[in-house]
């Protein structure tokens, strides 16, 4: 039988969890919500999934799913739908989920890899439904995802990790017969932007960079990815400088020489690292003579904060919007 929770009211319990982590730490505090009936699903099965390798038929409930793209185990778990098997994309460890959706599993899925996953081990959790929804959108990945159980892939223009969390929600939400449950959860989600640009109206065009710093440069996010999406959420335009260049390989970023780093320069700019530690950053000459950074109007975070502004979830965003706004807040004061 599938392991399921009911998405009513799961992204209130979360948003208690994250207060609850904010006020206690990282030490401990975990929540758990509370045991409720199982979920049942809109019971409009089957139901068509449109995706950009073609509709996806899924026949009845699923009860066995596994969940390889970013952020689409978590995105299930806020359904109600708890998978055997997910990639773990943050490193987060344990059940591959951040605090804020610790909880929602009753028993941990099996960790996939996520760029070389091993079809052998997909194939031995015997899935009936596999969520392939934000990733790179490669045909040959697909179809030997697809060769094991009905695949949903990534939509039309999602790839390169571009799906929106918009998309990640109906698409997945459609493909587990949760499409009420779905539309609850994005129109919260929706909310809670509407609530942060309502009581910031200060911040409507102000342009924005969403940045980050690995041991090979500097880079910032490019339109349509999920960083910058949420800071458009609250308000902020891309960076025009930014919005100009062409996406390098990965195709929702752009790289960026230490020549060309006054390009990350707006009315705000949000930078983390990744795999470094956060003083490379901080402690850089260059960025710290952007005019952004020295007059304060620039964020670096880093944990878990981080993990969920980049992550991109309906779950994750909650949380980033409660962390995030006040620090804002402070910035552009």
């Amino acid at each position: 039988m599938p392991r399921r929770r009911p998405a009513a009211r799961l992204v209130t319990a979360t948003l208690l969890l994250s207060l609850t982590l904010a006020a206690c730490g990282d030490d401990g505090g975990s929540q758990e919500p509370e045991d409720q009936a199982p979920a049942t699903t809109d019971g409009a099965f089957p139901v068509v999934v449109e995706t950009t390798f073609g509709d996806v038929t899924v026949e009845e409930e699923p009860e066995r799913v596994v969940a390889l793209g970013w952020g689409d185990a978590e995105t299930a778990l806020a359904l109600g739908v708890q998978p055997v098997g997910a990639s773990d994309w943050l490193g987060f460890g344990g059940e591959g989920v951040g605090p804020w959706a610790q909880g929602l599993y009753d028993e941990a899925p099996e960790i996939i890899e996520t760029m070389e996953p091993s079809f052998e081990a997909i194939a031995a959790l015997e899935p009936d439904l596999i969520l392939d929804v934000k990733s790179s959108g490669d045909q040959a990945r697909y179809d030997r995802l697809a060769s094991i159980a009905p695949t949903i892939g990534v939509p039309e223009g999602g790839e390169s990790y571009l799906t929106t969390t918009e998309q990640q929600l109906e698409m997945i939400a459609a493909a587990l017969g949760q499409q009420e449950g779905g539309e609850q959860l994005l129109t919260d989600l929706e909310d809670t932007f509407a609530q942060a640009r309502a009581d910031h109206p200060d911040w409507e065009g102000l342009t924005a960079t969403a940045a980050t710093l690995t041991s090979e440069g500097w880079g910032a996010y490019v339109e349509g990815s999920e960083r910058v999406d949420f800071l458009e959420k609250l308000g902020f335009v891309q960076n025009p400088q930014i919005a100009e260049m062409e996406p390098d390989a990965s195709g929702f970023s752009v790289s960026l020489s230490a020549e060309r780093l006054d390009a990350l320069d707006a009315d705000l700019v949000v930078a983390f690292p990744i795999f470094i530690e956060t003083s490379e950053i901080t402690e850089d000459p260059m960025f710290q003579q952007l005019p952004a950074v020295a007059d304060g109007r620039a964020l670096v975070i880093d944990g878990d904060l981080a993990s969920a502004y980049s992550l991109g979830t309906v779950l994750s965003q909650q949380y980033a919007v409660e962390q995030i706004v006040p620090m804002l807040e402070e910035a552009l004061s």
